[in-house]
């Protein structure tokens, strides 16, 4: 376990390197997204996963995100997209947006209790994207323990997942695009499955991303 500054050329390349690694072994790694610090496992490896949600000491009824490095993974994962949400991720994304969507079933994992879907986001952080590049998709939760406040800097992850973690990416305090009392609360989460049957999109967390633009994209096709 290590923690490896970004900010410096020989960390960034050797804590890349070893977070690839670890990802590929199934272990669990920290890494900076725009708004908060997250804890990272491979999305299709399910004992990985079971690592994640028992190291921020969550069950299954609390699947994690999974992150992705932009909109082909995006169609490529969920079973449908609306054109709702495909203009919603033109604005938002990379960004403070996650999406819940109805996940495509020839899919070969498990998060947990997702009855069926998957919460999909691109960050807008230039190291989670370079991993997520190469690692593809990562199940990502916020980097502390259930219970307790989203770690903002990689120190604060530590602190509270220690060892549980092999590898730690510091990018620097997360957030600091969004002002701070809005980057704490993570992404704002929408969940658009009702638009495949007649309803309308649902915010089901406020986060980094209004209410008000949200509606400003789909109108009255958010409830």
């Amino acid at each position: 376990m290590a923690i490896y500054d970004c900010s410096v050329e020989a960390d960034l390349l050797a804590g890349m390197r070893l977070a690839r690694a670890a990802v590929g072994r199934g272990e669990l790694i920290v890494l900076p997204t725009d708004t908060v610090y997250g804890v990272g496992a491979d999305a299709f490896n399910p004992a990985a996963v079971e690592r994640l949600l028992a190291a921020k000491g969550r069950g299954r009824d609390a699947p994690p995100p999974v992150l992705i490095p932009g909109v082909p993974t995006l169609d490529a994962l969920a079973e449908q997209v609306p054109d709702e949400v495909h203009a919603l991720v033109e604005a938002f994304w990379p960004g403070g947006l996650t999406v819940i969507l109805p996940a495509r079933e020839s899919l070969a994992w498990d998060l947990g209790e997702t009855r069926g879907t998957v919460a999909l986001r691109m960050p807008a952080n230039r190291v989670a994207l370079e991993l997520l590049a190469e690692t593809g998709p990562l199940a990502v939760s916020s980097a502390n323990l259930t219970g307790r406040p989203a770690a903002m800097t990689a120190a604060e992850a530590e602190a509270m997942l220690g060892r549980s973690v092999a590898v730690y990416l510091d990018d620097g305090p997360a957030g600091a695009d969004y002002p701070a009392a809005e980057a704490s609360t993570g992404s704002t989460i929408v969940d658009a499955t009702g638009l495949l049957t007649g309803g309308k999109l649902v915010i089901v967390r406020h986060g980094v991303v209004s209410d008000d633009a949200i509606r400003g994209i789909v109108g009255d096709a958010c409830a």
